[in-house]
């Protein structure tokens, strides 16, 4: 017999909330630019601030946004499907 308190699979995660987003943003975001600077600061160091900005943002936002991000929020919603089901 199953477990009435068990939530079936099929039930969809709400999306995350602002805090859960602004916290997975800032997880992928900062190791990315510290990883980036640390490979291409030497690289840059001759631009102006602007410029060196825009090349960072320009390789960071793809690798957030397509690397790191899905892996996330299959992250999170692992976390909360193994709390749904333990509670």
């Amino acid at each position: 017999m199953s477990d009435p308190r068990a939530v079936p699979r099929s039930t969809p995660l709400p999306p995350p909330t602002k805090h859960q987003l602004a916290l997975m943003i800032w997880v992928a975001v900062f190791p990315t630019l510290t990883v980036l600077n640390l490979l291409l600061g030497d690289l840059l160091a001759g631009l102006p601030g602007v410029l060196r900005t825009f090349i960072l943002a320009t390789a960071a936002v793809p690798i957030v946004i397509y690397g790191l991000m899905p892996r996330l929020h299959r992250l999170r919603a692992h976390i909360l499907t193994a709390h749904r089901f333990v509670a």
